[in-house]
């Protein structure tokens, strides 16, 4: 017989426990390895169930400890007697590649079966929820609902923004074209001013500005004609100045 101190620190005490209760001899009425040493038996489900599991395993369900087996990878066996089916209710085999007697080095192989997350996906889907998570599921979503609501006001206040923005936008570029225009039509009028406003021949005609006299000299030379005299129907004749050189008499007649 092997103790459980023989199999070593890395056997899981499941599997341990389960090695020590089939070996025992003490309990050969209820659990005992198969002829071949490949496979036990456990006899009489119920007397098992209620005087070895709770020596060993701390409770007497029957139904946790085959699922605990199903989970370490053993599998339930069907015995074929005189060719028929043979299943006892009472009376169960069950086998793994590594669970041999005489053989508790290979325990240790034995490793526990990881749920996939879809199986703990779908438990955690048909778990009742408790009362305090429901209370707080529904809070953070009341809290979401409000932040939408508060995002959707806020974006439709951008989106009124937004359109009075290209209204004005569009008025600017309105003006603008506008003052484009009038500042176009003034740089046209200011080039008429500035080139010439006729051609003869083919060639430029520059107009012909009056010359500016001093305003000076032309007082001083009128001062020195004498006032005319009045008369209804005959010339008007004026004395003038003996110091001007271009005059050959006295007098001039003025008509």
């Amino acid at each position: 017989m092997h103790t459980v101190a023989e199999l070593g620190t890395g056997v899981p005490a499941f599997l341990a426990k389960l090695w020590k209760l089939v070996e025992d001899p003490e309990t050969d009425n209820l659990i005992c390895w198969s002829p071949n040493g490949r496979s036990f038996f456990i006899k009489n489900q119920a007397k098992f169930a209620r005087e070895l599991l709770p020596h060993y395993y701390k409770h007497n369900n029957m139904a946790s400890f085959v699922r605990q087996l199903n989970m370490y990878g053993f599998h339930k066996k069907v015995s074929v007697e005189l060719g028929g089916l043979k299943c006892d209710k009472d009376e169960m085999e069950f086998a793994h590649q590594f669970f041999h007697k005489a053989h508790p080095y290979l325990l240790e192989h034995i490793k526990r079966k990881i749920a996939s997350s879809k199986s703990a996906s779908q438990d955690a889907a048909h778990a009742p929820l408790k009362p305090e998570l429901m209370n707080k599921v529904l809070s953070e979503v009341r809290s979401m609902k409000g932040r939408q609501e508060s995002l959707d006001t806020k974006l439709g206040a951008i989106k009124h923004e937004n359109e009075a923005l290209w209204r004005e936008i569009a008025m600017l570029r309105q003006k603008h074209l506008k003052q484009q225009q009038i500042v176009n039509k003034l740089i046209q009028f200011l080039i008429t001013l500035v080139q010439p406003s006729s051609r003869a021949g083919g060639l430029s005609v520059k107009r012909r500005y009056p010359l500016m006299i001093d305003d000076s000299n032309r007082a001083r030379k009128q001062s020195k004609l004498s006032k005319p005299q009045a008369s209804p129907t005959g010339p008007i004749i004026h004395e003038l100045d003996a110091s001007e050189p271009d005059l050959d008499s006295e007098y001039i007649v003025a008509e």
